[in-house]
């Protein structure tokens, strides 16, 4: 695994193996990369992996804080079928749905999982189709992306 400037790493009690192995098992081109166990620091295990390419960092060893929604990882997804197929395994085992397309996976990890033109609908300059959009996530849990696209373009029954 090349080293990036800028790693996402997390900082588990004792999941990072199961976590890692989890995650990759999710997204296409992800992969476990490696395991190495920090003897000198009793149980720390550091697990490599990737995410879509994106490479990743995790530790397990007691006593880290709990993840919170300060940190998320947003995944922009092609189409409603996507969006439901990662929405459905983060949520496996054990993870929360909340509001507006974000969710907790069973590991306490907070994901978005969002259509990939959700960001650009929200940001369009024609103030009414970015409110239109904005209303219309604000009711939904899981995202809906028709819905949205209709909202967006002020077809939305």
């Amino acid at each position: 695994m090349s080293i990036q400037k800028i790693t996402p790493f997390l900082w588990y009690s004792n999941e990072a193996e199961e976590a890692a192995a989890f995650y990759a098992g999710i997204f296409p081109d992800s992969h476990v990369v490696r395991k190495t166990a920090v003897t000198s620091a009793g149980s720390t295990k550091v697990v490599e992996f990737v995410l879509f390419g994106q490479p990743f960092i995790a530790m397990s060893s007691g006593g880290g804080d709990p993840f919170n929604h300060s940190v998320s990882f947003m995944v922009n997804c092609d189409d409603q079928e996507e969006l439901d197929r990662y929405w459905n395994a983060l949520l496996e085992g054990g993870g929360a749905p909340e509001a507006c397309g974000w969710l907790k996976d069973r590991f306490g990890v907070s994901w978005q999982i969002i259509p990939g033109d959700l960001i650009e609908m929200m940001a369009d300059s024609e103030h009414t189709k970015a409110t239109r959009v904005a209303e219309a996530m604000m009711k939904m849990v899981k995202f809906d992306v028709a819905a949205l696209r209709a909202a967006y373009s002020g077809t939305a029954g």
